[in-house]
């Protein structure tokens, strides 16, 4: 049960958008941006880690929304997100993936627990300024969505065809399409 008054019929982060548009435009402005604007890393790569930080976090309706994104844009099984977010995965991911998610790791435990050897591996592996920066905040900022949601008690649907239909949507739409809530 929400700690606040919300629309019902929405779970996680909908209702909250809906219900708090002020706020929701500048939320869905900066996941626009960090999931769908210009990278080197794909969209689907970028909803990984928003997946796999969530996971971290326990956000059950995060990390499935984004995990059914990632699925839907990379074209792979629910085992395989979940065996990424489990950090089950290695050997099914690039070097250079394998480090920006240790990068994500730490950054959803403290920033400063990211260190310069961690820096180093992710260069060794082709990781650019860019893409060091992207993970940071796409880590830094699905903390803040993945308390935002479970600090409100929001609606978790129990049903996994909700989290798959959001995410063929999201896949399909991005984030830029809801900024009118």
């Amino acid at each position: 049960m929400p700690y606040i008054k919300l629309t019902e019929e929405l779970p996680g982060i909908a209702a909250l958008l809906k219900d708090y548009p002020t706020t929701a435009k500048p939320l869905l402005e900066l996941a626009q941006v960090l999931l769908r604007g210009e990278s080197t890393l794909s969209e689907g790569e970028r909803e990984l880690i928003a997946a796999y930080v969530s996971g971290k976090n326990k956000c059950q309706y995060c990390q499935y929304t984004h995990g059914a994104t990632a699925k839907h844009l990379l074209d792979v099984d629910y085992d395989f997100i979940d065996r990424v977010k489990n950090d089950e995965a290695d050997d099914e991911l690039s070097p250079k993936m394998n480090s920006l998610l240790n990068i994500a790791g730490k950054v959803q435990i403290n920033g400063q627990e990211v260190s310069q050897s961690d820096i180093s591996d992710a260069r060794k592996h082709g990781v650019t300024d860019k893409e060091l920066h992207d993970t940071v905040l796409i880590a830094a900022t699905f903390c803040l969505f993945n308390r935002y949601v479970d600090g409100l008690s929001t609606t978790t649907p129990k049903d996994d065809s909700v989290y798959d239909h959001r995410g063929a949507i999201l896949a399909e739409k991005g984030y830029g399409w809801q900024t009118d809530v």
